[in-house]
């Protein structure tokens, strides 16, 4: 598979973190995962993906300062923020998210079909 598809998932919870996983595996994309910002960032770094998805909420380097510095290191790398604060008006908004250099905002919960979804408007189909 072409490096050019390779989704960074950077997410703490381990249950949301797989079902993303097998979600873009299943349309056939090549995914890593990270568990904190600061792994996610360390590996946006080494590899760099064809685009990053963050949870903004996380213990450590949170998802806000993982957009920051992928927008400043690698602005060509998208980056989709999800947050389950998008939906209650707590925390950075969705809005506060682009401007920090993020592609689209998810709120959580969503679907498979808005995240795989939101994957192909940015990056495109995976390459066979």
């Amino acid at each position: 598979m072409s490096e050019a598809r390779r989704i960074l998932i950077v997410e703490d919870d381990p249950i949301l973190r797989e079902l993303m996983s097998e979600w873009l595996l299943a349309a056939g994309y090549l995914v890593c995962v990270a568990a904190d910002g600061s792994v996610g960032l360390a590996e946006a770094q080494a590899r760099p993906p064809a685009l990053v998805v963050t949870d903004i909420h996380m213990p450590g380097l949170s998802g806000a300062a993982v957009i920051a510095e992928v927008a400043r290191l690698r602005p060509a790398i998208p980056v989709i923020a999800i947050s389950v604060h998008f939906r209650s008006g707590h925390g950075l908004t969705p809005d506060g998210a682009i401007a920090l250099g993020a592609a689209r905002a998810l709120a959580k919960p969503f679907k498979r079909s808005e995240m795989v979804g939101a994957v192909a408007d940015l990056v495109g189909p995976p390459v066979p």
